[in-house]
C-alpha cells in the first residue's frame, strides 16, 4: 500500500517549481540557512516512503537504482556516438561504454568516468544521460567504465580496476581516438571517491597524471564526522545509516576506513594534483567533503574550484527530468572540462 500510495504521487514531480513550492509551502527544510528545492524534498519525501521501516538489501538497492535513473533523467543527447567497449581490470575485462561527440575526429580530450553507487551499485546505464551530455556539451570523447562492485568484490578491487583501466587508455590512447596529454578523471559519490583515490596511488607511485580531475559530490572522509554529516544525518536519498551501510558492504572487516585510498581527505600526496572542479550539494551530508578536500588542494597549491547547489539532494545530476538544476550543473561541469582540457 505504501508504494501503491507514492506512486500515485508520482506525476507531481513533473509539475512546475512553483506549483510544488505552493504545495509544501510552511515545511520546506532548511538546514544550516539553506532551504532544500522543492521538488528535491518531494521527491526524497517518495524515497523514504519506500524504504521506510526495511532493511535494506542489495539487489533491491541495485533495481531502486537502476528504476530511478530510467524514470527521472534524461538520455544521452542524440548525435553523440555511443560504442560499448571493455577496458582491462585487474582480473580480467569489464565493462566500458565511449561517447563521442557528432562531428569529431583525431585524438580527442577525453574524461575517463567513474560512477557512483556507493561501491555496490548502479552502472553504464544508469548513467548513460549524464556521460553524454558531458561528452556533448563539452566537445570531448567521454569513457564511462564499470568497475567491479561491492560486496561480491570488496576495497580495493574497484580501485585496482579503476587504476588498471587508467594505465589502458593511456597505452590504447591511439587506438581509442584520446590524445594521451588531455585527458581528465572525473565521477559522482563513490565514483569521485575511486577518482580521488587513484590521484593518491598515481601520485606514491609516479606514474603520469591526468590534466584534471572532477568530483561531483564526492565522498572523501570515511570518519563521517563532518558538520555536514552531522546536521543532515537524516538527508534525503543518502543518509548517516544509508552511508554507514555502503561502508561495510564496501571494506573487508579489519580494514581501516582511515586508508587514504578510502578516505582521500587523509591522503598526504595532494600537492602536484591536477586542478580540480568540486560540485557539492547544500542538502547533501557529503557537502564537507567536498569544500574540506578543495581547501587542502588549494592549500598545497593546487587549483580547485567549488560549485555549490544550496538546495540541492545527493545524486541530483542524475534526475535532470526533475530536478533542472542537474543540467546547469552538468552544464557548468562541461564547460569547465572543455576549458581545462582544451
Amino acid at each position: 500500500m505504501r508504494k501503491l500510495l507514492t506512486l500515485a504521487k508520482l506525476p507531481l514531480l513533473w509539475l512546475p517549481e512553483s506549483a510544488v513550492a505552493r504545495l509544501l509551502k510552511g515545511r520546506l527544510r532548511v538546514v544550516d540557512g539553506r532551504q532544500i528545492d522543492p521538488k528535491a524534498q518531494l521527491f526524497g519525501e517518495m524515497v523514504e516512503t519506500i524504504r521506510a521501516g526495511a532493511d535494506p538489501v542489495v539487489e533491491e538497492s541495485r533495481a531502486q537504482m537502476s528504476r530511478m535513473a530510467s524514470l527521472l533523467d534524461e538520455p544521452c543527447p542524440t548525435g553523440v556516438l555511443k560504442s560499448d567497449i571493455q577496458l582491462p581490470g585487474v582480473d580480467g575485462l569489464c565493462p566500458a561504454r565511449m561517447y563521442t561527440p557528432p562531428g569529431a575526429t583525431g585524438a580527442m580530450p577525453t574524461l575517463l568516468f567513474l560512477h557512483g553507487g556507493g561501491w555496490i551499485q548502479c552502472d553504464l546505464d544508469t548513467h548513460d544521460g549524464l556521460c553524454g551530455k558531458l561528452a556533448d556539451w563539452a566537445g570531448i570523447k567521454v569513457i564511462s567504465f564499470h568497475y567491479r562492485l561491492a560486496p561480491e568484490h570488496k576495497f580495493p578491487a574497484g580501485l585496482d580496476d579503476v587504476s588498471a583501466a587508467y594505465h589502458a587508455v593511456l597505452q590504447q590512447a591511439d587506438s581509442l581516438g584520446v590524445d594521451p596529454a588531455r585527458i581528465a578523471v572525473g565521477g559522482d559519490s563513490a565514483g569521485a571517491n575511486l577518482t580521488a583515490a587513484l590521484m593518491h596511488v598515481l601520485q606514491e607511485s609516479g606514474a603520469p597524471l591526468p590534466k584534471a580531475q572532477l568530483l561531483l559530490y564526492p565522498a572523501l572522509d570515511g570518519r563521517l564526522n563532518t558538520p555536514s554529516v552531522k546536521s543532515l544525518t537524516d538527508a534525503f536519498l543518502l543518509n548517516h545509516d544509508r552511508m554507514l551501510w555502503y561502508l561495510s558492504l564496501y571494506l573487508a572487516d579489519g580494514q581501516d576506513p582511515l586508508d587514504p585510498r578510502v578516505s582521500p581527505m587523509l591522503s598526504d600526496r595532494l600537492a602536484g594534483q591536477p586542478q580540480a572542479l568540486v560540485v557539492v550539494a547544500g542538502h547533501d551530508p557529503l557537502r564537507d567533503d567536498g569544500t574540506n578536500y578543495a581547501d587542502r588542494l588549494k592549500a598545497v597549491g593546487t587549483q580547485a574550484e567549488v560549485i555549490e547547489y544550496p538546495g540541492q539532494i545527493h545524486a541530483f545530476m542524475s534526475m535532470t527530468k526533475i530536478l533542472p538544476q542537474g543540467n546547469d550543473a552538468i552544464r557548468t561541469s562541461a564547460e569547465w572540462l572543455r576549458a581545462a582540457l582544451t
